[in-house]
């Protein structure tokens, strides 16, 4: 199959370009010039290299540039959408890529690859918002979104699906993902290693679901093939409630070292932090991940997720535990310098 990738060049899209290499597809990779490419330019001599009949195809465009979407779409037989924006100045800066540049999409594949056999639409479990304690989130529960970057991927959500069945789409809404090249986990690992300490948020992460990079991407494809309604939602997490305990005390094993401790700071410093990143964002001209409005997401005590349908429906199981995942991402990130 000919696959288009959309955010190929970011954490979840690369892992999925790197498994369709690995089945053989080819793969079409929508990147903006500016894009870090290495890691694409690496598979696609290793897909030549193999001679499975895989390919790696670099396209200049961009979700929120409409006029370069008509030629990434022309004769791919899938899409996996996995770019967005998790960061940005204003509500206005979210939906352009989040909601509007979804909707281009969908609307490009509507327009110039009529027999496509499905569209995968990335989303995120923080739509549904906090859990209750003991109560997994299950895809056909009620929304509840709490922070802009969520509210913005819902609204993506419910504007494609009002494309009805123009649009074959599967919708995959992962928790927090982790695994090597990611850099919003990055910050946890780095702090643990450098202080042997793990700073908690509140009571945060009291459970919570997680699912690893490969485990992620390993259900973005098979949802390719899978013929389920059009709109049809899945979540993916391993399988197991985490606490935030069990989390940090698998990453400093990872590191060779038990945790030296790990105190909870009030909400209200973890308040005035977020104000003094936001100012420092000002100051410098950068959007910060780190905000009041992430806040809403970072000090939740519950948020685990039900993925019986996924493993129903597509077949699937998560292969990787915290403990292993951690342990290859902390391999990684030192590999490469990260941490």
């Amino acid at each position: 199959m000919r696959v288009l990738v959309t955010g190929a060049s970011g954490f979840l899209g690369s892992h999925v370009a790197e498994q369709l290499v690995d089945e053989g597809h080819e793969v079409r990779c929508l990147v903006r010039r500016s894009s870090k490419v290495e890691h694409l330019k690496e598979l696609s001599a290793r897909a030549d290299a193999d001679g499975k009949g895989a390919k790696v195809e670099l396209v200049d465009g961009a979700i929120d540039d409409a006029s370069s979407l008509p030629a990434a779409v022309r004769g791919v037989d899938a899409v996996v959408h996995c770019a967005g924006v998790v960061k940005a100045r204003t509500w206005d800066d979210f939906l352009a890529v989040n909601e509007r540049g979804a909707v281009d999409l969908a609307k490009a594949v509507i327009e110039h690859a009529p027999e496509l056999r499905r569209f995968v639409h990335v989303s995120t479990a923080g739509v549904m918002g906090p859990s209750k304690r003991g109560e997994p989130h299950r895809p056909d529960g009620p929304t509840n979104p709490v922070t802009q970057y969520s509210k913005s991927k819902l609204a993506g959500e419910i504007a494609i699906r009002a494309l009805g069945d123009r649009l074959p789409l599967t919708i995959i809404r992962p928790p927090a993902i982790y695994g090597p090249r990611d850099q919003e986990v990055l910050a946890l690992f780095q702090a643990i290693r450098r202080t042997r300490t793990a700073f908690r948020m509140g009571m945060s992460m009291q459970s919570v679901s997680m699912v690893y990079a490969t485990d992620a991407a390993d259900a973005c494809v098979r949802a390719i093939t899978h013929h389920a309604d059009s709109g049809s939602v899945y979540f993916v997490e391993d399988g197991v409630v985490h606490s935030y305990e069990s989390m940090t005390e698998a990453v400093a094993a990872a590191y060779g070292f038990r945790l030296l401790a790990s105190p909870s700071l009030p909400k209200s410093i973890v308040g005035l932090a977020a104000r003094a990143s936001e100012a420092f964002g000002k100051l410098t001209d950068k959007t910060m991940m780190f905000n009041r409005d992430k806040l809403g997401e970072l000090l939740m005590e519950h948020f685990t997720l039900d993925s019986s349908a996924t493993r129903r429906d597509l077949g699937w199981a998560p292969k990787v535990t915290f403990r292993q995942g951690a342990e290859r991402t902390a391999k990684w990130y030192r590999e490469h310098g990260w941490d």
